[in-house]
């Protein structure tokens, strides 16, 4: 166990723009990806009654660059820390969720400042 608190000690450590780096390293070595585990770990299990409660945690969607693609990567780059292939990847593989979990103030920012850009974007 103490190689494993010295890992997330050394991961506690990285930036922003190398934690993704080392996101998509580990996704292109093991052929997996991190959003698709998140998503299945996030799903409600079968029958959940707690669906008539207010959300309170939202996925920004980009759903399209509005013609304006370059204008929306560097945006996207600005919000996720990605790198330009990274961004311009999300961007033109719409929809694409550029956040996920985050609480309704911060989703309807990311919104505006994807929408000023010119991009298309749901929140759900």
């Amino acid at each position: 166990m103490a190689d494993i608190a010295k890992i997330v000690d050394q991961l506690s450590e990285l930036t922003v723009l190398e934690a993704a780096e080392l996101a998509t390293a580990l996704e292109e070595k093991w052929g997996v990806s991190a959003a698709a585990a998140v998503a299945v770990a996030g799903a409600p299990a079968a029958g959940g009654g707690e669906a008539a409660e207010e959300k309170d945690e939202f996925d920004v969607v980009l759903t399209g660059d509005g013609g304006k693609k370059i204008q929306v990567i560097k945006e996207v780059r600005a919000i996720t820390g990605l790198g330009l292939t990274e961004a311009k990847a999300m961007v033109e593989g719409a929809p694409k969720t550029v956040k996920e979990g985050v609480n309704k103030a911060e989703a309807e920012e990311i919104k505006g400042k994807i929408e000023a850009a010119g991009g298309t974007v749901e929140l759900k």
